[in-house]
């Protein structure tokens, strides 16, 4: 995979444009914050992050296993400390799967094998934060 380089221009006060691989992102602090709210904090895409590697992993993983998926979303449920920095005390991930004779075994073991194994993102994150994550079959 290599090397990543990010390109980020200051947009004003404090929202950043970055060029992202020819992709541009944008993010900002909360009005609260003394931001605009132009785009999701810092913080909020690290965890976006996790849910595109671990869904790509998983999409990969149970392709392989001819499993037939037909949506998957994702949630995250993250809390952060008051004091600073401001960083995560638990990050818990919940996969809901709809598809055609879907087993928990096999979800779990894709979801099992991206959280533990593949994922960059979420090997990176569990040096800092626990991760826990939560698997549910929908009809």
């Amino acid at each position: 995979m290599g090397k990543t380089n990010i390109h980020a221009n200051l947009r004003g006060n404090m929202a950043f444009e970055m060029d992202i691989n020819g992709h541009t992102v944008t993010t900002d602090a909360t009005a609260e914050n003394g931001g605009n709210g132009l785009g999701p904090s810092p913080k909020a895409l690290l965890l976006a992050g996790l849910i595109g590697c671990s869904g790509i992993d998983i999409m990969t993983i149970t392709k392989k296993m001819r499993v037939e998926i037909e949506d998957v979303k994702v949630d995250i449920e993250a809390e952060a400390r008051e004091e600073d920095p401001k960083i995560y005390t638990y990050i818990k991930v919940i996969y809901r799967f709809k598809g055609k004779d879907l087993t928990f075994d096999k979800l779990e073991r894709a979801v099992k094998l991206s959280m533990e194994k593949y994922c960059g993102v979420a090997a990176m994150l569990e040096k800092a934060v626990p991760i826990t994550y939560e698997i549910k079959i929908e009809v």
